[in-house]
């Protein structure tokens, strides 16, 4: 009942539209109920003869007809609009909730369940807050308006007739709860295979690498199977509930037939009167056949409400201060102070005390083993984590303190695995910047020498890219990502291996813009190349989340094992070219 209550909250902004619906779902009821009274006196007048009375009935009956099409018209558009306004707003609370949650949370998710979440789950308490719920509104009104004329006509074959409905209320009750349980798990299962599908769909080209359909495929029909089995205890729960809340109604028009027979064979009651009472007893037989279906529809919708609020329910880790202080004038100068992070369920910290100045305008190579802290640490910049212990600042201003949009538009990334939406070259580029202008562009293209390729595709910078950019190749992909960090024109440039995808001449090229970028900002460089690692003024070496070592790369050769180590094993074909370190000076773009 609480999740219930909770998804009704839902129909707060629509109060004026559910009023509307269930006052023209009334007006129809009655218009319902009119039709049987009105069948009942024809039936009279035709026994007595009496063309007058029939042919007024008779149009009567039908302007009733009328009457209620026109108001169900009318109620199905009002109530359409309140569902798919429910739907709206659903989405949009979901979505918004989603992006605010921290990075964290989308490690600890697979991306398949919240898909399912944000489709499956919300269609169905879209559908039923919509529509279901406006269904049982009316299937409850002519409940209570028939027996109300049943009562009118023949109160003691009213109470033989109504006998069987509180065992009618008990069956439904009884399915609703123990098909609850059930549903919830079904719209669990759902969400496992749409989880499944995900994968299978995002890894095709892995799948196909090691000729391994097969295998997805078995994965995939145990998911399948998961969820017959699981939809199948539904359904049997309502094989049995639904023909048996059906046939408790039967009962009483058996009792009609044979006490209301006797009553009309009597004289106490006329055959009209009887026949417009048959007739309200099968108007109330498909709401009572209905009341299953319905308690089945609220319950599925209560599974799923449940598991939006999940989501809905999860605090951000990760949020705006209260009072946030804008980012300081300054060349990037950055600071972590004792910074040390854990991950929920990890049972080592990813990075340890570390503490590191890095004066404006500078670059730093990051080196260091596979899990070493390097990414981690350069995620804490712009808040995609936030420490444990100690603090990071960024031109003397502590991070926390800051609008994290502020923050984040001051720090452009570059990844190893770039991510590129499914638009054009020109949107993907100008992504952290939509203002640039198609010079702008063009400059950052060059720079990152993607211009070539990019001219070269059908339709130049306007063509689409696809999802995730899988028609390109990895190079251009990490070109692409170059070109629209240039755009950003950042205080601080993180990149993160970003040109591990392209070739050797190519690899250069970048490199002397991103030598003539990186003049005057704060640049971190994790690089797994020492033609890369050339690139810095400083070189930091990580150990186990520690930073174990910090200098250039000659007194990194002298003093570090674990250097030595990563440059005679790791890169032994690249050439290192030391350099002095640059003052920090200004550069634009």
């Amino acid at each position: 009942m609480h999740t219930f209550r909770r998804l009704l909250q839902f129909l707060a902004p629509y109060r004026r539209g559910v009023v509307w619906s269930g006052v023209l779902a009334l007006a129809a009821m009655v218009m319902t109920i009119a039709i049987p009274y009105l069948t009942g006196r024809a039936v009279d007048a035709l026994q007595r003869d009496d063309q007058d009375d029939l042919v007024l009935l008779g149009v009567l009956v039908g302007v009733a007809g009328l009457t209620r099409f026109v108001l169900m018209i009318f109620r199905r558009l009002v109530a359409g609009r309140v569902s798919l306004g429910v739907e709206l707003d659903l989405r949009d609370r979901l979505y918004t909730h989603l992006l605010s949650l921290e990075l964290a949370f989308f490690d600890r998710q697979q991306t398949g369940q919240l898909m399912s979440r944000a489709t499956v789950d919300l269609q169905a308490v879209r559908f039923f807050l919509g529509y279901g719920l406006v269904f049982i509104i009316q299937s409850g009104l002519t409940l209570l308006l028939a027996a109300g004329a049943m009562a009118l006509i023949d109160p003691t074959l009213a109470a033989v007739s109504l006998a069987p409905v509180p065992f009618v209320v008990w069956a439904a009750i009884r399915y609703g709860l123990r098909a609850r349980p059930a549903l919830q798990e079904v719209q669990q299962r759902i969400a496992e295979l749409t989880a499944d599908v995900q994968e299978n769909v995002g890894g095709v080209r892995v799948v196909k690498a090691f000729a391994r359909e097969e295998r997805q495929y078995e994965q995939f029909v145990r998911s399948v199977g998961r969820v017959f089995d699981q939809s199948m205890v539904s359904t049997r729960l309502q094989a049995f509930y639904n023909p048996l809340i059906g046939f408790l109604p039967q009962l009483g028009l058996a009792a009609i037939l044979l006490v209301g027979g006797r009553r009309v064979i009597d004289g106490d009651l006329t055959t009209g009167e009887f026949t417009a009472f048959y007739t309200y007893l099968l108007m109330l037989l498909a709401p009572m056949r209905m009341l299953g279906v319905l308690l089945g529809m609220a319950q599925r919708a209560t599974a799923a409400g449940a598991r939006l609020f999940q989501i809905l329910d999860t605090l951000p880790a990760i949020t705006p201060p209260e009072h946030p202080v804008p980012l300081p004038d300054g060349p990037g100068h950055v600071r972590f102070e004792r910074v040390g992070l854990r991950y929920t369920g990890a049972t080592e910290p990813a990075l340890d005390d570390v503490t590191l100045d890095v004066a404006g305008g500078r670059t730093i190579a990051v080196v260091g083993g596979t899990g070493s802290g390097k990414t981690t640490l350069v995620q804490l910049l712009s808040r995609l984590y936030d420490p444990t212990e100690g603090r990071v600042l960024v031109d003397g201003a502590d991070v926390r303190t800051v609008d994290p949009s502020a923050l984040r538009r001051a720090i452009a990334f570059v990844t190893d695995d770039p991510f590129l939406f499914s638009t054009s070259v020109r949107e993907n580029i100008a992504y952290g910047r939509p203002d640039a202008t198609d010079a702008e562009i063009e400059q950052a293209a060059r720079r990152a020498q993607a211009h070539d390729f990019i001219s070269r595709l059908p339709d130049g910078y306007d063509t689409r890219v696809g999802e995730r950019g899988l028609s390109l190749s990895g190079g251009q992909r990490q070109r692409l990502a170059i070109a629209r960090a240039f755009v950003a024109d950042p205080r601080i440039l993180v990149l993160d291996d970003a040109t591990s995808a392209v070739d050797a001449t190519t690899e250069q090229a970048i490199k002397d813009a991103l030598g003539e970028v990186m003049a005057g900002r704060t640049t971190f460089v994790i690089a797994h190349r020492l033609s890369t690692i050339a690139l810095a003024d400083e070189i930091v070496v990580l150990q186990e989340g520690r930073v174990v070592a910090q200098g250039d790369h000659d007194q990194l050769l002298d003093r570090s094992p674990l250097y030595r180590e990563i440059v005679e094993k790791g890169l032994p074909d690249q050439v290192f070219l030391t350099r002095k370190p640059r003052e920090p000076e200004t550069a634009g773009l």
